[in-house]
């Protein structure tokens, strides 16, 4: 039996030990591991050092990605203790039906199992998902990028040794090294109920065509800003400014600009400006260039993730120009309109078929932690059982809980009883 197949088979039985700790252990773990975290700062911050040593030639962006100092690591353990404050994800009533008298129904929220995700460098992003798991009841098979090794062992060391320390079941969470270790586990579907893969989207259609596990993919962030005829010139530069330049390293950043030809004139010289000072560089198609000083911009750069401080501007004649160029164009994440226009914003919102659609705000908003949902295992552009920032809710199921006292479906059948599905408002009693 190779090391993969015992850990999955040790996170199947802890899986279902885990769904059955009660919430306040699993809290009191989370706590725990926070304190960890803290205890254990010099060694951490130098194995994330040693990472980012060996990374010498990686682009900018990506050491942004890697770095875990001592900033990184406060708003984990932050994030850590506010996760744990969240309410119990695990068997909250969905929904309450008297079928007949006597005869109750509840759909109650329970863990999905074992989930198996593979997660970019970012360090942070490690403890996030594995917090996330223990929270929802989930046993978890992590797999982080060979960039980040170091910090990952030591990360996974101190949390997982404080999570057995606070009582949790032996082997709910592994460390996985190799992509052998990947290919192993994507054979796994005995033991294995859901892969997360955190990527580029050949990446994510990779693992979908060799797994029969089922595969919820969290691919590029190639969000779009569209500054609409009714735009405030202001508002409009300062979101555009925010979505490329606050942090360009994350999937939530703005990557395109599209700006309505009556505007531009207007909104195009304050925004060139603007990221002229930013260190923004600018990629103008012919009528963008027309109007502001820019590089010129390919038909790629409007499908290009740069993940740095580049962005893409095109403008277009109408509204429903720019949704077919997002629909077409982007990645199904996060994408945004500018405008004073109800009627315009309400068509955006409609027409674009994203899992985040905003109107007068950052794409950055697009975030776990900033939804309120604690933290995220990634942003889901799919649209089946997860969409958006996928957080606790996210990792869980459910499953039907009927009570009753001895009925039988024959008296249903024989016309002797009849169903009533009546709906309550009221938890599960067990």
């Amino acid at each position: 039996m190779s090391d993969i197949v015992r850990l999955a088979q040790q996170a199947r039985a802890a899986s279902r030990a885990l769904a059955a700790a009660p919430a306040r252990a699993r809290g009191g773990a989370l706590l725990a591991v926070a304190r960890a975290l803290e205890a254990q700062a010099p060694a951490l911050l130098a194995a994330n050092a040693h990472d980012m040593a060996e990374a010498g030639a990686l682009d900018t962006p990506l050491r942004k990605r890697l770095c875990f100092d001592a900033a990184k690591l406060a708003e984990a353990c932050a994030g850590l203790r506010a996760l744990a404050a969240l309410p119990d994800p695990i068997g909250t009533t969905q929904r309450a039906t008297e079928l007949a008298p006597g005869l109750r129904l509840y759909r109650v929220a329970c863990p999905i199992g074992v989930v198996g995700v593979i997660f970019e460098s970012r360090p942070d992003a490690l403890v996030q998902i594995a917090a996330l798991c223990l929270k929802s009841g989930n046993a978890a098979l992590l797999k982080g990028g060979r960039e980040a090794l170091h910090t990952n062992r030591a990360l996974f060391g101190a949390l997982y040794q404080a999570t057995l320390d606070a009582g949790m079941p032996s082997g709910w969470a592994a460390l996985l090294e190799t992509r052998q270790d990947v290919t192993e586990m994507l054979a796994l579907d005995a033991c294995i109920d859901l892969i997360i893969p955190r990527g580029g989207n050949a990446f994510v259609r990779h693992i979908m065509q060799n797994s029969r596990i089922p595969v919820l993919g969290h691919a590029d962030g190639l969000c779009a800003l569209y500054v609409d005829a009714a735009a405030d010139v202001d508002m409009a530069v300062a979101l555009a400014v925010d979505g490329k330049a606050q942090y360009p390293a994350v999937c939530n950043a703005t990557e395109t600009l599209l700006v309505h030809r009556e505007i531009a004139p207007r909104f195009l010289p304050p925004l060139a400006a603007a990221m002229a000072q930013a260190g923004v560089v600018l990629r103008g198609d012919a009528r963008a260039r027309a109007i502001i000083p820019c590089q010129p911009a390919a038909d790629a750069d409007f499908d290009t993730e740069f993940l740095d401080l580049i962005l893409a501007v095109g403008v277009v004649d109408t509204l429903a120009e720019a949704v077919a160029h997002i629909n077409a164009h982007g990645s199904h994440h996060t994408d945004a309109i500018v405008t004073r226009d109800t009627e315009a914003a309400r068509a955006f919102l409609a027409g674009v078929d994203s899992a985040g659609v905003y109107h007068n705000c950052s794409t950055r908003f697009a975030d776990g932690y900033r939804y309120g949902l604690g933290a995220e295992v990634g942003v889901a552009t799919g649209k089946l059982h997860a969409r958006g920032p996928m957080g606790l809710e996210g990792l869980t199921t459910y499953k039907y809980k009927l009570l009753g006292h001895g009925q039988t479906v024959g008296a249903f059948a024989s016309g002797q009883a009849a169903f009533a599905h009546l709906s309550m408002e009221e938890d599960c009693p067990l």
